[in-house]
């Protein structure tokens, strides 16, 4: 059996025997069906829920949110990050903010969201880009500060000016950092559009995990719970497929 077999039917043994011991205990009148649906009726459940075609509704809203927070948060993380990095008075000037809010979940920020924003997409688009933006401008000032300083010395005694220097150093130097900024903050927003999609619109994965709790339809809370890990994993799957693309001439000069 090829290795790549063999490492699949590894990964996949231990969730296999998990499913299979779960389906018993519940086939087995162990649990209540309420507190604990069987994998079989979470499956019957998910199907129906995507036969009815809002299944496909609730993921394009959800990824439409994550999708349009994601970029206004890491549109002004990206630039304000490159700034703060390379200029020590720009750094000096927003840290000491950057410090103070930072700590500051995004779901503190539901009251003001709702007061600012009202309800809708608005509200929910802030908090996004806000779990987006911290993580995005954090790494961006990290690889722009930890450049090796050989490569700048070296850029120095060729001649390079200020602008060459960023443009042919610093940013290449700096792009892992950024991108796994990126990875984190993508990550983040989806954490955070579920929490949103909770208190502010009518549509979106995380609206249908609350009104299916106010059911006690156990089923499809978890349902949606998969869903969402499922669209989790091919999300981070696509960003450490763009990693490994955009990083080859990196992962070139370590090899």
């Amino acid at each position: 059996m090829p290795s790549g077999m063999k490492s699949l039917m590894r990964g996949i043994a231990m969730p296999l025997l998990l499913l299979i011991v779960w389906e018993s205990v519940c086939r087995a009148g162990l649990v209540s069906p309420i507190m604990l649906p069987s994998p079989s009726a979470i499956v019957i459940k998910w199907l129906e829920w995507l036969r009815s075609g809002e299944l496909l509704v609730d993921v394009l809203g959800s990824l439409g949110r994550v999708t349009g927070g994601f970029l206004l948060g890491a549109g002004l993380a990206l630039p304000l990050g490159l700034f703060m990095g390379s200029s020590p008075r720009t750094y000096e000037y927003f840290n000491p903010i950057i410090q103070v809010l930072r700590p500051i979940p995004p779901i503190a920020w539901i009251p003001m969201s709702i007061l600012w924003f009202g309800l809708g997409n608005p509200p929910a688009i802030f908090l996004i880009s806000l779990g987006a933006f911290f993580p995005v401008l954090m790494n961006t000032i990290s690889g722009v500060q930890n450049v090796d300083s050989i490569y700048l010395r070296a850029a120095r005694n060729l001649g390079a000016g200020r602008s060459a220097m960023f443009r042919r150093v610093i940013l290449p130097a700096a792009t892992p950092y950024i991108l796994t900024g990126i990875r984190i903050g993508i990550g983040t927003a989806f954490i955070v559009v579920i929490v949103s999609e909770m208190i502010a619109v009518n549509n979106g994965l995380g609206y249908r995990i609350l009104e299916a709790r106010e059911f006690m339809w156990s089923d499809k809370i978890i349902a949606g719970m998969v869903t969402i890990g499922l669209l989790g994993l091919a999300i981070d799957q696509m960003m450490n497929a763009l990693n490994t693309y955009l990083l080859r001439w990196h992962r070139g000069l370590d090899s």
